[in-house]
């Protein structure tokens, strides 16, 4: 979809592909909050969506896996703060080695991919944190559809530009929506099921599995090729996320 659109114009679909699911299932829930529970949904949606943006951007100049990995950083620096026992920090040790060993070195020349990948990295600590207050609101997904909305349209200007590519072409506009179904309305679903019932820093660990999974994705789908480098460091994440301990 890259080829059609801009990377930003693509996540700014992803975003609008989930509220359109979303939206409907919960807007009857969205009635009579606190004021407070309508201003943290609305920022967990606007670092959500910007987060989506930010990573299409970096993953259109790096390679799928070096990029999540790197953005990694993120759930990293979540996960660090809330390690308390020996176990869970060698656990996250375990797993800071595997992600720095997917990230690789190629990527030292290409200044673009490498800002906005860490600024997606600051934002997926930021979906986490915030993430887990809406969690806790009980709501279901309303927090969630509520939240995306309002980062649609905070994300709008850097999303719009290119907009007539998408529609023009009916493939690329049904893979893009579909694309959010898939990659945000129902993973963000469940994500808001998990903080509900297990601790900030062990969800935090668990997404050290999320570069594994781009990394095969980017074997596998992008022929993006598999360095014994990168499987140590598979291995090394894997190690990471089953030792930790579950209290």
């Amino acid at each position: 979809m890259f080829r059609s659109a801009a990377p930003a114009t693509i996540g700014w679909f992803r975003v609008l592909g989930a509220v359109i699911v979303l939206a409907p299932l919960s807007r009857r829930s969205w009635r009579a909050w606190p004021a407070r529970d309508y201003l943290v949904a609305g920022l967990f949606g606007a670092i959500t969506a910007a987060m989506n943006l930010s990573f299409y951007v970096a993953i259109s100049h790096l390679p799928l896996g070096n990029g999540v990995a790197i953005e990694f950083i993120g759930p990293i620096t979540v996960a660090a703060a809330t390690t308390r026992t020996r176990r869970n920090a060698v656990a996250l040790t375990c797993a800071v080695a595997g992600v720095a060993l997917l990230s690789g070195t190629e990527i030292d020349h290409d200044a673009v991919g490498l800002g906005f990948i860490l600024l997606a990295a600051a934002l997926w600590a930021g979906y986490i944190v915030v993430g887990a207050r809406v969690a806790r609101q009980s709501r279901g997904t309303a927090g969630l559809a509520l939240g995306l909305a309002v980062g649609l349209a905070v994300t709008a200007p850097w999303g719009l530009p290119g907009f007539e590519r998408v529609v023009g072409h009916p493939a690329v506009l049904l893979g893009a929506l579909g694309v959010g179904v898939m990659s945000s309305a129902i993973p963000y679903g469940i994500d808001q099921v998990v903080l509900r019932r297990i601790p900030l820093g062990r969800f935090a660990l668990l997404q050290a599995l999320l570069p594994v999974v781009a990394t095969v994705m980017g074997v596998v789908v992008l022929g993006q090729g598999l360095s014994t480098t990168a499987a140590v460091g598979i291995v090394a994440v894997v190690a990471g996320v089953a030792t930790r301990d579950r209290s």
